[in-house]
């Protein structure tokens, strides 16, 4: 174990482009010195600070050094700094790392019930989000998916609505049936877009810019934070509102390492994480907000689907809750509330309708 905890550790080091990532994060470097800490969280996640629900990481950072007195310093890497997610999951694991801000759809790969918070037209809004956190049997118990492979999750951010951004407007079903939407590397995703009778084209995120110029692609499912924020509406140039799921990160943490703190900073520390990420989550409705107008007026068209188009993408949709129920319900002996139909009591409390 330790020779790959060596090994794995040596990779923090080698990831290509650390040098550039690091210089275009001069402006988030934190204005304490982090020397003295006894504690050091080193903390992961995808996506540019730009985006609120990734700048989390920082607030997380320096609201931790305050409320610890600088005894617990969060040493933040955003923008892939580590590597892709499956890869810095497996550090996280082994405890080469003790954080992650990890995307729902990866989330899965630790633990199936995170993948609730995925399926279409459930937790579809960021009034349903809060309901859903403020619910804290069902939050919780949804928070330890992963518990039994050794990682806790903390809380949760987003980074605003899914839809559909476009070369040509889709206005219509018929419309998007004639797109080739990249979608993320995902099964949940896959069986969606095959529900409605899409073209999906899974492809990894890096590669959208050259295969949207090269016409491989003509259409993205993500949010319109993303797009604007990222420059993907220099080529897709419309926007439909489908607001199927949220985009979300779940910050999650070593269990090993969170119990390796003494009960007060670790409860200090769990504290200041849900404190952060309640402000964020604010911020995240009103900067995507604040992106739609920004895009709307440098020409950007957003568009809206009829009654009868949503109804039908809802209906159609339904099966992907059904396929993934059994795995979304399953406990494990470390949960401490065990429900025989989680999913349904999440459906009930969000009002959802098939």
């Amino acid at each position: 174990m330790k020779k790959y905890l060596l090994i794995a550790l040596s990779l923090l080091f080698l990831v290509p482009g650390l040098g550039f990532a690091n210089k275009s994060l001069e402006k988030w470097k934190p204005d304490f010195d982090p020397k003295g800490a006894k504690y050091k969280c080193i903390v992961s996640n995808v996506t540019h600070p730009v985006v609120k629900g990734s700048y989390a990481g920082f607030a997380i950072r320096d609201a931790v050094w305050k409320a610890t007195n600088g005894q617990i310093y969060v040493d933040y890497k955003p923008l892939s700094m580590l590597g892709g997610e499956v890869e810095v999951l497996n550090l996280l694991q082994m405890g080469a790392i003790q954080g992650m801000g990890v995307s729902s759809v990866a989330a899965t790969n630790m633990g199936q019930r995170f993948g609730i918070v995925n399926l279409p037209f459930l937790v579809d809004s960021f009034d349903k989000l809060e309901k859903f956190v403020n619910n804290k049997k069902l939050f919780s118990h949804f928070l330890n998916a992963a518990d039994h492979v050794g990682i806790t999750g903390l809380d949760i951010t987003g980074y605003g609505n899914y839809g559909w951004a476009t070369t040509t407007p889709v206005r219509t079903i018929e419309d998007a049936k004639k797109i080739k939407f990249r979608i993320a590397e995902a099964e949940v995703n896959q069986l969606l877009y095959r529900s409605w009778g899409f073209q999906p084209v899974v492809m990894p995120w890096p590669d959208v810019p050259v295969a949207l110029k090269q016409n491989v692609i003509t259409g993205l499912d993500h949010t319109p934070m993303v797009c604007n924020i990222t420059k993907k509406f220099e080529a897709a140039k419309y926007f439909t509102q489908v607001n199927y799921a949220q985009g979300l990160f779940i910050w999650v943490f070593n269990k090993a390492w969170l119990n390796s703190l003494p009960d007060d900073l670790r409860n200090t520390f769990e504290n200041t994480v849900h404190e952060v990420c309640a402000n964020i989550r604010t911020q995240t409705e009103n900067q995507e907000n604040e992106e739609i107008k920004k895009a709307s007026e440098n020409g950007i068209e957003f568009i809206k689907l009829s009654d009868d188009d949503m109804a039908f993408l809802m209906k159609s949709s339904a099966d992907v809750h059904d396929k993934y129920a059994n795995e979304i319900n399953r406990n494990y002996p470390g949960d401490n509330y065990k429900p025989e139909n989680f999913l349904k009591e999440v459906q009930d409390l969000l009002l959802y309708s098939r």
